[in-house]
This record gives structure tokens, sequence and C-alpha cells, in this order.
């Protein structure tokens, strides 16, 4: 079993609360990028970000500066959203850590796909963001079927926790050996499931921390997840989509 999350905008630099044990697997691939971006004038960079004038310096800072195998960060630390804040990675124990670096993956527009233990940098790079590169019309045709198959070459079992943004470097290329869970978190409003962001984030690290915490192998486990007052619901679930709802 394979769980995949986004990766966060906000990042930032960690060398000390746990190692880095590895490289992302995808290095060469990112150093493309890298290179890429680099050429890029500030007007061109603040373009493909989408961002304001403070960010977009910030990024481009970091791009010019980067060293892609120094003053790594641990990728699982790098990220600072609200979904990491509730894996609470620092406050967990040594065998539900083992389990994030058997089982957790992080789909990034930047690195591909990385262990949670992959030495990262700060960067500002969204799988959906507009660029061109190595005849590809976006990040999606450049990583085409790399991420997929690095994915699932031990396991053809994957519960998506990852945004819709970044789910889509998987979903087109499932096979029929696949089995692909998503995980949904709404409230019920006049019969229909409805996500709040926010909530959403929150209850997706919520349950990457209760996977790790109890060692969850088997799909069938994931219905016994009730943090943050989030149930199963069987009614609104299928074969492919689990559905946890809150009363608010």
């Amino acid at each position: 079993m394979k769980i995949i999350i986004s990766p966060a905008k906000k990042m930032n630099v960690d060398t000390d609360s746990l190692a880095a044990t590895g490289l992302p697997v995808f290095l060469d691939q990112t150093r493309i990028l890298w290179e890429e971006i680099k050429k890029m004038s500030y007007d061109e960079a603040k373009k493909l970000w989408v961002c304001n004038d403070t960010l977009a310096g910030l990024n481009y800072r970091r791009f010019a500066d980067m060293d892609l195998e120094k003053n790594l960060t641990p990728a699982v630390l790098a990220y600072e959203g609200l979904q990491y804040q509730h894996m609470a990675p620092v406050v967990l124990t040594s065998q539900a850590l083992d389990y994030f670096g058997a089982h957790l993956r992080i789909l990034s527009g930047f690195y591909g796909i990385l262990s949670p233990f992959d030495g990262v940098v700060p960067y500002r790079l969204e799988m959906q963001a507009r660029m061109a590169i190595a005849k590809s019309r976006d990040l999606y045709g450049f990583w085409n079927d790399s991420i997929y198959k690095e994915l699932t070459k031990e396991d053809h079992t994957v519960i998506n926790l990852a945004s819709r943004e970044y789910s889509q470097a998987v979903k087109p290329h499932l096979s029929s050996a696949d089995t692909f869970i998503t995980c949904t978190f709404g409230e019920l409003d006049q019969g229909k499931i409805k996500q709040k962001g926010t909530l959403a984030k929150m209850a997706r690290g919520e349950m990457v921390k209760f996977m790790a915490e109890n060692h969850v192998t088997e799909i069938g486990q994931l219905k016994e997840f009730n943090a943050l007052g989030y149930q199963y619901i069987e009614e609104f679930s299928s074969e492919t989509e689990m559905t946890f709802v809150t009363g608010g």
C-alpha cells in the first residue's frame, strides 16, 4: 500500500529535527527543470509562479543560489501546510516514521515523487504550472508516466490523499492491475457532500497520521478513522472512493 499526498507551497529549512536519508529518485529530471527556470527573467518566473513580488523575489533568489545536494531538509519537514502540521512527524514514534518511509509518497512538480525522508531544498513549482519543457507542453507531459511507474513498482494499491492537481499526475496511467482509492472529507449538505478546503487538508494529515500510528495495511482499516469528528459513510462511498463526513 502506498499513500500519495500533495506538497505545500510554503517551505522551510530544518536540518536538525530529522535526518535526510537519501536523494530524490528523479534528481536528474529536477536538474533539467532547475536549469530551465534559472534561464528565465524575473518577470517570466513570476508569471510561471503566479505569485506576488515578495514571493517571486524570494523564489527567484532560491533558484539562482540553489544546490540540490547540500543543506537538505527531509521532505516531510520541508513543507509547512496544514496537512503536514496535522501529520505531526516530529512527535511520532520511530515505528510510525518507519511506516512513513515505507508507505508515504509526496508528489511534486519539481521533484516528481518523494519519499518522506528524501532531502529537498525550498522551491516553488506547482504541478499545474504552465511550463513547456523538453518537448512537453506542461509538467504533466514532462513527468508523463514516470511518477506512476515509480509509485507502483512494488505495490499496486494506492490511497489517494492528494489534491486533484497532483493526483492527475498518476490517474491517467492507472491500469486494471491497480487499486486506487480516493479519500474524500466533507460535510453533508442537503443530501450532498461538500468539501471545505481547510478542513479537508487537516483531515488528510490526520488520516496519514492515523495510518502510521495504526500501521494500516488493509483498505478496510481506513473505515475506523474518526479524527476531527469525521466518520466513514458507506452510503456515499464506492469501490474507488471512501467518504468521511463530519457534522461541522
